[in-house]
């Protein structure tokens, strides 16, 4: 038992030992070597480096820089005519049925299905050979009726001859007269005849009746046309020009007009010196002129309105019957000081269209204002607008309304094209 309390004394005294050994070395270390591996480095607080000096901030060199001018325009001053716009058609100004005038197998054909013609062009030959045979036996008629009033011709002035000899009665001399008379008349028939003839040999020959198009063919050569009854087309050519623009003017438009030409009625030849502006729809504009060349006496009750048509030249064929068209037609007013402003310069809100124009301070305003027609690229203003009014044209995303700008006052180079008054 005594050893055994010995045995742990002894081991209890060793580990006291080695603990402050242990303790020793390390505090000698720290002795020799303070900053181990810089980790006493990397623990101590870095104040921040010393900033370089800050240069002096000058006016000059962070001025505010002048915004870019903003392009406005005075409104043009020009005389406008006022028009009214409105669609129609185009209508040909001739379309005729080929029928055939006589009866008879269909012989040939000479054009092509939508063929270009002129007018007197052979479209469709009847056959032929029974007109000619009866156009030679008519001939004949009058030939045997031309021999038989020479004969009777002759026993007039015999019997006559005769009678004041007494070799003769007055019976066979009124006979002869009245044989000459009937012989007159049997070749006045006879050359009716060889007319008829002629002219049914001529209707065997299908013609244009003026220059056109004709469409396709509705009747194939060998099929008896012109039978008593039936009357079927061969075809059928289509005039295009001249061609016809078609419109309808509302009743309140036709009393502006009356009211605009003082009441005082236009009489055809006036009517037809008014011009009359076309376009196609696809087209802008108005790039094909012509005039008016009939109004109607009435209006239509069904529609209320009043049909005007007008007439233009279309050598290239630009319209067919029945393309949609944009027709512009006078008013009878010109405004001698209309005010005109690019078209690009009118924006819209749900208040309408408006302008951008500056104030005396050329602070931006928004005007609303009303419009008139579109004269090429420039629109006429009706109200809103003054005529020493300077408006926004350009860089109008710039140009917000109650902000002030630096204006740079342009011209308006923007073709006018339109009519003139």
């Amino acid at each position: 038992m005594p050893s055994a309390i010995a045995r742990w004394r002894r081991v209890y005294l060793t580990l006291a030992l080695a603990t402050i050994v242990g303790v020793a070395a390390g505090y000698g270390v720290a002795t020799i070597y303070p900053r181990p591996f810089g980790m006493a480095a990397s623990a101590e607080p870095k104040l921040p480096a010393a900033r370089p000096p800050v240069p002096s901030i000058t006016t000059t060199q962070f001025s505010p820089q002048a915004s870019p001018p903003i392009p406005v325009v005075k409104p043009r001053l020009q005389s406008v005519s006022s028009n009214v716009e409105v669609t129609g058609n185009a209508a040909a100004v001739n379309a005729v049925k080929l029928i055939a005038r006589v009866e008879g197998y269909l012989d040939q054909i000479h054009y092509e299905d939508g063929q270009f013609v002129k007018k007197g062009d052979l479209l469709f030959t009847i056959q032929q050979d029974q007109y000619k045979d009866q156009l030679q036996q008519a001939q004949a008629q009058v030939l045997a009726a031309q021999a038989a009033l020479v004969y009777a011709k002759t026993e007039v002035v015999r019997y006559i001859a005769l009678l004041k000899k007494d070799a003769a009665t007055q019976i066979e001399v009124d006979k002869w007269v009245y044989q000459r008379a009937s012989a007159e008349a049997q070749l006045l028939g006879a050359q009716a005849q060889v007319a008829l003839a002629k002219l049914n040999l001529v209707y065997t020959e299908v013609r244009a009746p003026f220059d056109g198009i004709v469409g396709k063919h509705l009747i194939d050569p060998g099929n008896v046309v012109g039978g008593a009854g039936q009357q079927p087309a061969l075809a059928e050519i289509t005039q295009l020009d001249p061609i016809y623009v078609v419109a309808n003017l509302s009743e309140q438009d036709v009393l502006k007009v009356r009211t605009n030409l003082g009441q005082q009625r236009l009489t055809l030849a006036d009517l037809h010196k008014v011009p009359v502006d076309v376009a196609l729809s696809n087209e802008t504009g108005f790039p094909h002129q012509g005039t008016i060349e009939y109004v109607a006496p009435a209006l239509d009750p069904a529609t209320g309105t009043l049909l005007v048509r007008g007439i233009l030249a279309n050598p290239d064929r630009t319209f067919l019957p029945g393309f949609f068209v944009k027709i512009r037609l006078p008013m009878g007013r010109v405004d001698q000081n209309a005010l005109l402003v690019p078209d690009r310069a009118l924006q819209e809100d749900q208040g309408g269209r408006y302008l951008l124009a500056l104030s005396k301070d050329d602070v931006v305003e928004q005007r609303y204002v009303k419009l008139g027609e579109l004269v090429g690229a420039l629109r006429v203003i009706t109200s809103g607008l003054k005529p020493d009014d300077r408006v926004v044209v350009g860089d109008l995303w710039r140009a917000n309304p109650g902000t002030k700008v630096t204006p740079q006052l342009t011209t308006i180079d923007v073709p006018s094209a339109g009519p003139k008054p």
